[in-house]
């Protein structure tokens, strides 16, 4: 890592804009747009870290410039060295490229490690606790204190071995192409990774591009089951109405900053293990923004978090037996243009060693059913411990 820069509380994302703004005003940059140094990171999805298990590691808000950066654009590729202060003279920059160079050009093409397997699980939530805690947020949501809200397991699994987290991620990578994959590890210790299909915001310019991602159903062992659940889903009050209210409020966050919204049509998103329902909206500015300012304003989404937001997030809070961490919070990058694009971390697990927890939430409205919501947080575990499991 060349820079890195953590920052916690309501102004965390201001500060680090600050703090990125200051560095890039001072750099000697050197090549296309493409190559250009980026900051990577993410946030935790309450304002506080905790510092609780297993997110110890984990800040509120940490991004980093690393001192390697590859960058894919069509069939080009393009390495970019950063350094900074005293290392920062252009012979060393240039030698450090070209060792770095000839390290990617000998790299084999290695076979993937299997599954490491699984021995143990320990479920966070149990059966009956889920019921009372869905049974009570619906309660809350009938009675008009909340219209949605979204709760979440966690899924502790220990494994035969420790997993190889960048062979964990690849292989993500083959099932679920179309994903936003991301791996963080801010110590070198615990990782934190994920192949998840929802984008929060991506800014180039003055376009936007975002979308709502909610309501979901299972995938059919035939074409024609497959394509029945789809239409159950498009034809599902419950489900619609979950939508919608993610739809409404991201128009609704983004009309103080837009010139121009376009709301596409509502169709469904296929993935390995589930199908959701699925709207793209983009927009266009009507000034020049950066792209954390529009991530400050979109998280928590209604599709993480719940509405009213803050009344949602108190729920999560005091119902949730474990602490979310960077769960269902925005991963991405940002360029020294404020350009940037951020997914939302779900599909996700944090493995450190032979321990790994993995995360699912589901969103609550007035007609929610407890079993259906559990056998939901099943289905969004599948991702990440069919990558687990041994097939033996």
């Amino acid at each position: 890592v060349a820079v890195a820069v953590e920052a916690d509380g309501p102004e965390r994302l201001a500060r680090v804009r600050r703090a990125a703004t200051a560095l890039f005003d001072g750099a000697d940059v050197d090549g296309p747009g493409i190559a250009r140094p980026r900051f990577f990171g993410g946030l935790a999805f309450h304002e506080e870290a905790t510092g609780r298990d297993p997110w110890a590691d984990f800040p509120a808000a940490r991004f980093v410039v690393p001192e390697a950066q590859v960058a894919f654009d069509g069939d080009d590729a393009w390495l970019t060295v950063t350094a900074v202060d005293a290392e920062a003279d252009a012979e060393t920059v240039d030698d450090r490229l070209d060792d770095l160079r000839e390290t990617l050009e000998s790299l084999d093409d290695a076979p993937l490690e299997g599954p490491p397997g699984v021995s143990d699980r320990h479920r966070t939530t149990s059966v009956e606790a889920w019921h009372e805690s869905v049974d009570a947020a619906v309660s809350r949501i009938r009675a008009g204190d909340l219209r949605k809200v979204v709760l979440a397991q966690a899924l502790e699994v220990e494994l035969d071995r420790p997993a190889a987290a960048p062979d964990l991620l690849a292989r993500l990578g083959g099932t679920y192409p179309d994903c936003h994959r991301f791996l963080v590890e801010p110590n070198g210790g615990a990782s934190f990774l994920g192949a998840t299909p929802e984008r929060l915001v991506s800014l180039r310019g003055r376009e936007v591009e975002t979308g709502a991602l909610a309501g979901t159903t299972g995938r059919g062992d035939t074409d024609d089951e497959d394509e029945w659940l789809a239409n159950e889903l498009l034809g599902s009050e419950k489900d619609n109405h979950e939508h919608e209210l993610v739809a409404e409020t991201i128009r609704e966050q983004l009309a103080p900053l837009s010139a121009d919204i376009r709301v596409g049509d509502r169709g469904i998103r296929k993935l390995a293990t589930v199908q959701h329902l699925w709207t793209p909206i983009d927009a266009t500015l009507e000034r020049d923004e950066h792209v954390l300012s529009l991530v400050d304003a979109l998280h928590p989404t209604p599709a993480v978090g719940g509405l009213p937001p803050e009344a949602a997030l108190d729920v999560i809070r005091d119902t949730e037996p474990f602490d979310r961490g960077w769960y269902a919070a925005p991963v991405g990058w940002f360029d020294a243009d404020g350009d940037g694009s951020f997914a939302v971390a779900l599909r996700s697990a944090i493995v450190e060693e032979t321990l790994a927890t993995l995360f699912a939430g589901v969103g609550l409205v007035a007609d929610s059913d407890p079993d259906a919501e559990w056998d939901e947080v099943q289905l969004k575990y599948r991702p990440i411990l069919d990558e687990l499991e041994r097939d033996d």
